[in-house]
């Protein structure tokens, strides 16, 4: 059975989409998963277990030039390898316009389907033309967490029940250069209401470094750079700020680490798929959404309003290395 899983992006939902992937190929002995992404996102979904082929776009970049000569070229080369097979399944995981245009220029093989969200999910974007272009729209229950979604779309889709256990299969490379006694803080995110305070980051690396810790700091911006610059100055030798890194390298490095400390982004979604000690810092109450699941083991989230304290998230640290 040949199936398409269509989530471009971002980052975090990615990530979130990876258990889906592991319940087919238990279900289906036979299926064979192809997965539409957007390009800067494509390293990680190469590295999730049972994808057969990676169909990287860039969607983001083409609309802002739609009748540029390169995005006309560019659009008809995808086009092409994205109708090179023929689908049992087409499954639109990210309910929005243009994952519903991707999923109507997928081929269907006779007999095929296409499956969408029925409905829009607490929190999550959601856009008519998803349910317009389906065969079949599912719906979901509002209230649900970011991965539960999408593993309860494909499998009310394909006809089975989501195992009780869950896992991503992101798999990294093997590193022999990376430091077991690095924790890697996570303090970038795409909105700065997320952000932790500098000085919760300087405290809490000072705390670690004291017990025989060093730090990594990660940036994916010339900000998150200046801020892992001023953070690792402070903090001295035990700190160092990453080079850039794309994703792939980024997914090795992390999991070359001792564990990660992170705000809501979709590097700290990585740490969880990773199975790594792993604490999540939120500044909202969603962490019932996009954070780690119950039972909280070796990923744990920290929430207040306006931010968490740095006892509250050395505990909860201290409760994700007693797990391990």
């Amino acid at each position: 059975m040949k199936i398409l899983i269509v989530k471009l992006s971002s980052l975090g939902d990615v990530v979130h989409a990876m258990p889906a992937v592991q319940d087919i190929r238990a279900a289906r002995a036979d299926a064979q998963i192809d997965w539409v992404v957007e390009r800067g996102f494509a390293p990680l979904a190469q590295r999730c277990e049972g994808v057969r082929r990676v169909i990287a776009c860039e969607l983001r970049r083409w609309r802002k030039a739609p009748l540029a000569a390169q995005t006309r070229a560019e659009w008809r080369a995808f086009r092409e390898e994205l109708r090179s097979e023929s689908y049992d399944a087409v499954i639109d995981l990210q309910g929005l316009t243009k994952s519903a245009l991707v999923a109507r220029v997928a081929r269907l093989a006779p007999g095929g389907k296409r499956f969408a969200l029925a409905n829009q999910t607490e929190g999550s974007s959601y856009e008519a033309p998803t349910r317009w272009v389906a065969d079949v729209a599912v719906r979901i229950e509002p209230h649900v967490h970011a991965i539960t979604r999408s593993r309860e779309l494909c499998a009310k889709a394909l006809g089975y029940l989501p195992p009780k256990w869950m896992r991503f299969g992101l798999h990294s490379s093997d590193r022999e250069d990376g430091d077991p006694r690095c924790v890697a803080f996570v303090h970038g995110t795409s909105r700065d209401d997320k952000c932790w305070p500098e000085t919760h980051w300087v405290e809490l690396g000072h705390r670690l470094i004291a017990e025989g810790q060093t730090i990594g700091l990660p940036h994916g911006s010339d900000a998150e750079r200046e801020r892992g610059e001023r953070i690792a100055q402070t903090l001295g030798p035990g700190a160092q700020v990453w080079p850039r890194l794309d994703l792939g390298q980024l997914t090795d490095r992390l999991a070359a680490c001792a564990g990660v400390i992170g705000v809501d982004s979709g590097l700290s979604h990585i740490a969880v798929a990773l199975d790594l000690p792993h604490v999540q810092i939120y500044n909202f109450d969603t962490a019932w959404r996009t954070g780690p699941l119950p039972p909280q083991g070796r990923q744990r989230a920290v929430f207040a309003h306006p931010a968490p304290t740095v006892d509250a998230v050395w505990q909860a640290w201290a409760l994700a290395q007693a797990a391990r």
